[in-house]
């Protein structure tokens, strides 16, 4: 993330709507780059659709979401790593 953005002037666009009475914004790069496309397709973040309609979901990875299940189950207690024989 550093290295994408290092040496960017980053805008926010807000929008009007709240999560949780939490701001809710769009970033974009001094280039124009939307930030969350660029997070989505380097695998840093996932689609969010009740924010994003979906518009960042075919820039998903595609183990993405296994990966996500995986350390949510891991944290949980609920999937043992095996060790290597």
């Amino acid at each position: 993330m550093v290295k994408l953005c290092k040496g960017q002037t980053i805008t926010a666009r807000i929008r009007p709507e709240l999560s949780y009475d939490r701001v809710v914004a769009e970033f974009f790069l001094s280039d124009g780059r939307d930030l969350a496309a660029e997070m989505v397709s380097a695998g840093m973040a996932l689609d969010w659709p009740k924010f994003s309609g979906g518009k960042y979901r075919h820039l998903e990875t595609a183990d993405a979401r296994k990966k996500l299940w995986r350390a949510d189950a891991r944290q949980r207690g609920k999937l043992r790593l095996q060790k290597d024989s």
